[in-house]
């Protein structure tokens, strides 16, 4: 029995529970914004860099060939708080003709250096992530 909504936030925060990761602290999650070109992507990246938001943004073009930033927030893998956070970057990415595809989670989180630089996510439903 799934203890989070029936929907693909829940999905991802019963996965990520049931390998073992503790929900309850704060984690450093991966919110993708994908973009047409990298003009836009560059733009948002500029934009974004001016609206005092907290964590990292990183440009990257991923497997499908897409500009996307990947905006890293530690916060509370609540939810509602993401879903929100969802929406709001949604928002975001809208005004440079982007949208929000999914976020994911780096299986290895602070105190694991070793694996600092392993792009390994857990994906959403409505992440593109997971296709290599």
């Amino acid at each position: 029995m799934s203890q989070f909504p029936d929907d693909g936030n829940g999905d991802m925060l019963q996965a990520m529970h049931d390998s073992g990761m503790d929900l309850t602290k704060p984690l450093d999650l991966d919110f993708y914004l994908v973009f047409p070109n990298r003009d836009k992507a560059e733009k948002a990246l500029e934009a974004m860099s001016k609206l005092d938001q907290p964590g990292e943004v990183e440009l990257n073009l991923n497997d499908l060939d897409q500009w996307e930033l990947i905006v890293s927030l530690h916060m509370q893998p609540d939810h509602a708080v993401i879903t929100a956070k969802e929406a709001e970057l949604d928002k975001f990415a809208k005004k440079f003709s982007g949208h929000n595809d999914g976020w994911g989670v780096m299986q290895h989180q602070e105190g694991d250096d070793e694996f600092a630089d392993d792009h390994d996510h857990e994906c959403d439903d409505d992440c593109d992530h997971q296709h290599h």
